[in-house]
């Protein structure tokens, strides 16, 4: 089964990159995933189920350390061909 992970979080500082903001995509880009989407509103990630969600968990816990106050994120389940 593959999965696509949306997420944010927040506050956002349109000034500078949170330290929140930069653990989702340090955890991110160290995934085995693919599609990887980063951008200042919304992120995106493809990959294999358990891939995800281990970055999933990874992602909740290590952006909640850093400092996150929010994250809002939703998983969806893709067929083979879809985007």
């Amino acid at each position: 089964m593959r999965l696509r992970v949306e997420f944010t979080t927040e506050p956002f500082d349109l000034d500078e990159a949170p330290a929140h903001a930069v653990v989702a995509r340090e955890v991110i880009n160290a995934a085995e995933l693919d599609a990887v989407d980063v951008g200042p509103f919304g992120n995106t990630a493809e990959g294999d189920a358990g891939e995800v969600l281990t970055a999933v968990d990874a992602l909740l816990r290590r952006t909640l350390e850093a400092g996150a106050t929010r994250v809002s994120l939703q998983v969806n389940v893709i067929g083979e061909g879809e985007k």
